[in-house]
């Protein structure tokens, strides 16, 4: 196998110039899972029109889900003078896949795509995989240093566990501004919201990963609307492309922030509940706020779904019920409770925050790895936001102090974490509620291991050190 670092240059070089003559072009290639666990195939090309897809040896025509275009500026968190209009100079192109299990095979342009599992067994979790470069907090990652942005290693390790599903829980695009000048860590790096920052930070790294198994998408905050909204709907979101809902006019924002939460059944009576909670607080959210009601309306969407089946795996970016830390100016270390906004919005409604039949969350945003397991009837928390952005580093402590808990009325009975290292997470299933979780570093060895039964879960360490 080729090292992952020359893969991912090889196809960005492939997808920055032109396709050698006699050959098609070079191209990104994916599947992703969306309502119903419906599965969609995505090629993203540079091209006159759209390819066809061969499914089970029967060529078909893709359609165009987005035309190469060059948005207009609109309004993002950086001045006009650090920001320019997103530019997407390929076609996005799509196909429904059929129901997994009813069809041997699928290409394009000779590329096999990966085929959909009914009832994946193995499943790899990554999240905040992007490199960051942001001028309002003087931010710049060592994007050209892969011990420093090591998103492509990890794809790369995660592709040879060979899993039938991958689950990214958010945040993949973070080149927002340009690399300052002598800075040699990002120096050349692409910046800003179109093609070639997605591609520099998710699709050229995550080549091998794509490749290896169908994925679910969550959104994160650096995919709202002011920041990589745009891409993300043009790229990744499964469901339609709808005008209104592509973030491109800032009028349009209450529409492209929100979106209805699905559900993607995957055996046993169980189901995955991806919920966009892209434009959440963690400072919270008063009653009437726009927010506010789009999130207490998400509660009741997530209700709805998770009633559909007995067990059910939530997946958003935001924490409801994990920890992070902040050090003060004094040196005195915080902790910081789960998401605000979705606390007040959710708790309105149900003050355990999350409706029953559900087992497990799988988020991100918070730059490392950590689990909670709670007495009080809440689902377990693992958060996977440690594939590539640059990790928290404040040091957790190995067990809560009394009366600390990530949300009103929860009980923690049992709390792991790996701070300052980079990985991904993998859940085997061992039963019809039983998962077998492991932590692998970058290398792909495993870290930590944890057990999760119903809604507790523990593991075998309370930290990776």
């Amino acid at each position: 196998m080729l090292p992952a670092s020359l893969i991912a240059a090889s196809l960005a070089a492939l997808l920055a110039g032109c396709a050698t003559v006699g050959q098609p072009p070079a191209f990104s290639s994916y599947v992703v899972l969306g309502e119903h666990g419906a599965a969609v195939a995505r090629v993203l090309i540079a091209a006159p029109a759209c390819p066809d897809i061969v499914i089970d040896q029967r060529p078909r025509p893709m359609a165009l889900r987005a035309p190469a275009a060059t948005v207009p500026l609109r309004p993002t968190p950086s001045a006009p003078a650090d920001s320019k209009p997103a530019a997407f100079p390929l076609l996005t192109c799509e196909a429904q896949l059929p129901a997994a299990g009813s069809y041997a095979g699928a290409s394009v342009l000779g590329r096999a795509l990966p085929v959909p599992a009914a009832a994946p067994q193995r499943i790899v979790v990554i999240g905040d995989t992007g490199c960051r470069l942001q001028k309002n907090s003087n931010s710049y990652q060592a994007c050209n240093r892969e011990a420093d942005y090591p998103f492509a290693a990890i794809a790369a390790a995660a592709a040879a566990w060979r899993p039938e599903l991958v689950i990214h829980v958010g945040d993949y695009h973070y080149r927002e501004n340009a690399c300052p000048e002598g800075n040699a860590g990002c120096a050349g790096s692409p910046w800003g919201y179109g093609w070639d920052a997605w591609n520099a930070d998710f699709f050229a790294p995550g080549a091998a990963l794509l490749q290896a198994a169908p994925w679910v998408m969550a959104r994160g905050n650096h995919e709202n609307c002011a920041r990589g909204g745009q891409g993300y709907w043009r790229l990744l979101d499964p469901r339609p492309l709808l005008p209104g809902r592509d973030c491109n006019a800032a009028d349009d924002d209450a529409t492209g922030n929100y979106s209805a939460p699905y559900a993607v059944p995957i055996g046993q009576d169980t189901q995955l509940l991806v919920m966009d909670t892209a434009n959440t607080t963690w400072k919270g959210l008063k009653p009437g706020d726009l927010g506010y009601d789009k999130y207490r309306e998400l509660y009741r969407q997530v209700e709805a779904l998770a009633g559909q089946a007995p067990r059910n795996i939530g997946i958003d970016h935001h924490p409801l019920l994990g920890m992070g830390a902040d050090r003060k100016a004094d040196g005195a270390i915080v902790l910081l409770p789960g998401d605000a906004g979705l606390q007040q919005a959710f708790g309105s409604l149900n003050p355990q925050l999350l409706p029953a039949g559900i087992q497990a969350m799988l988020s991100g945003h918070v730059h490392l790895w950590e689990q909670v397991s709670f007495a009080s009837g809440h689902p377990s928390q693992f958060i996977s936001g440690f594939s590539g952005t640059a990790e928290d580093t404040v040091p957790l402590p190995e067990r809560l102090p009394d009366g600390v808990t990530p949300a009103p009325g929860a009980v923690v009975e049992q709390f792991s974490s790996w701070v300052d290292g980079f990985g991904f997470m993998t859940m085997e299933r061992q039963g019809a509620e039983r998962w077998l979780v492991q932590v692998h570093d970058l290398q792909g060895r495993v870290r930590n291991t944890c057990q999760l039964d119903g809604k507790r879960s523990r593991c075998a360490l309370a930290q990776v050190k």
